[in-house]
C-alpha cells in the first residue's frame, strides 16, 4: 500500500475569547503516513474513528503560565513540531507491537486529533469490551464514556439524594428533595437528570434552546426552561428551594442557585463554561448563604473517582442506554476538517447534543 495523507487538527494559537477555526486550530493535510511500514517501536498504530468535543478543551488552550487543574496544549511539542490536539476518542488498532493490543481491537482513551496515530502513552488506552454491542462506538465518548462517568461518579459521591415520597391521602409531595441541573441537555447533565429521577427527586433543568428544553422534559425533568429567555432566579424562587445544584456553568447561574438553596444543600461544581472564553469574570457576591444555609460545595474531577466507580458504571450505564431506559442524543460533525468548528460550537452552546467528530467509519 502506498503512503497516504494523514489529516490532523493542530493547535496554532492561544485564543483570546472564543477559539477561532483556522487561527486557534488549523486543519493540516500535509502529513503522509505509510500504514504498512511506519515504525512502531513497540507501540500500536491506531485508526481514529470518533473523537469527543468537550467544554474543558477551551481551558487547555491557554498559555503555559496560566495555571489550571488541566494540562495545557503547547504550541510546539518536544521536537519543535506543531502540537496535534488530543482528547478522548475511539480508534481501531491497525498494527501492534504491544502484547496488550491486537490488530482489530477497538480502543478508548486519549487519542490525537488525527486520522492515524501512534500513541506515545498506551497506558491511557483500554480495549473496549462492549457489554452492549448494539451501542455505537460514538456513545463510548459520550454518555457511556468520560461525560457519563462524570455524571455517575459525581452523583454517587456527592448528591446524597433523598427521594420524594407521596402522602397517600393528600397526594402532595413531602420530604422529597429538589435538584437543579444547569446545561441539563448535554451528555453530563442529561445523565444527571435521569439519575436524579431514578432516585425519586424533583428535577429542575436549564438549557440553552427550546429544542433542548423539549429533550429535558422527555428524559424526565419536572421543570425545564431556556435560560436565555427565562430568568433563572425567578424559576428557582418559584420551584425551589433546591437541595442539590449540579453546576456546569458558574457565574450568575451559580449565584442564583446559592440564593435559592435549602438548609444543608449540596452544590457539585462540575464546570464553569460561562467563564471559559472571557465572557463573565464576576465573583460570587452571595457567599453568605453558604454560612446561613450550611451548604456543602464540592469540586468534581472525574479521574479522582475512577477506581471506585468505573466497574459499577460499565455494569449499569451501557445497559440502560442500550435498552432505552436512559436516553441520549448526539450532534455529529463528519470529518476531522470540521473539528475547529465543532470546538467553537460547543463553547458557544450552538451544539444540539453531545458533540462528536466522526473521523472515519470502520
Amino acid at each position: 500500500m502506498a503512503p497516504i495523507t494523514n489529516g490532523r487538527l493542530l493547535f496554532n494559537k492561544v485564543p483570546t475569547g472564543y477559539p477561532v477555526p483556522g487561527k486557534t486550530t488549523v486543519y493540516d493535510a500535509t502529513d503522509i503516513i505509510d500504514l504498512e511500514n511506519e515504525p512502531l517501536n513497540g507501540g500500536i498504530l491506531v485508526k481514529t474513528l470518533v473523537l469527543s468535543v468537550d467544554p474543558y478543551l477551551r481551558g487547555m488552550m491557554r498559555a503555559p503560565e496560566s495555571k489550571s487543574y488541566t494540562v495545557c496544549y503547547l504550541l510546539r511539542n518536544d521536537s519543535g513540531s506543531p502540537l496535534i490536539l488530543y482528547n478522548f476518542g475511539v480508534g481501531k488498532v491497525i498494527r501492534s507491537e504491544n502484547p496488550a493490543f491486537q490488530a482489530g481491537d477497538h480502543v478508548y482513551g486519549i487519542l490525537d486529533f488525527a486520522e492515524y496515530s501512534i500513541p506515545k502513552d498506551t497506558s491511557k488506552l483500554e480495549v473496549i469490551i462492549r457489554p452492549e454491542p448494539s451501542l455505537p462506538y460514538s456513545v463510548y465518548v459520550g454518555t457511556a464514556g468520560m461525560p457519563g462517568q462524570t455524571s455517575y461518579y459525581g452523583w454517587k459521591e456527592y448528591a446524597k439524594a433523598k427521594a420524594v415520597r407521596c402522602l397517600i391521602l393528600s397526594l402532595k409531595l413531602a420530604d422529597g428533595e429538589v435538584v437543579f441541573i444547569s446545561t441539563a441537555a448535554g451528555p453530563v447533565g442529561s445523565i444527571v437528570v435521569q439519575l436524579a429521577k431514578q432516585d425519586g427527586l424533583k428535577v429542575i433543568a436549564s438549557t440553552g434552546s427550546d429544542e433542548k428544553v423539549k429533550f429535558c422534559k422527555e428524559i424526565g425533568a419536572d421543570v425545564a426552561f431556556n435560560y436565555k429567555t427565562t430568568n433563572t432566579a425567578d424559576v428557582l424562587a418559584r420551584e425551589g428551594p433546591i437541595n442539590i445544584y449540579w453546576d456546569n456553568v458558574g457565574g450568575s447561574t451559580l449565584e442564583a442557585a446559592i440564593t435559592n438553596t435549602a438548609p444543608g444543600a449540596r452544590i457539585i461544581i462540575c464546570g464553569f463554561i460561562s467563564q471559559y472564553n472571557g465572557e463573565d469574570h464576576r465573583g460570587i457576591k452571595n457567599m453568605k448563604y453558604v454560612l446561613f444555609n450550611q451548604l456543602s460545595i464540592n469540586g468534581l474531577h472525574v479521574n479522582a473517582h475512577h477506581d471506585r466507580y468505573k466497574h459499577e458504571f460499565y455494569q449499569l450505564i451501557p445497559k440502560k442506554l442500550a435498552s432505552g431506559e436512559f436516553k441520549y442524543t448526539e450532534d455529529i460533525a463528519r470529518g476531522l476538517e470540521k473539528g475547529g468548528e465543532a470546538i467553537l460550537e460547543v463553547q458557544k452552546g450552538m451544539n444540539t447534543a453531545k458533540k462528536i467528530i466522526l473521523v472515519a467509519d470502520e
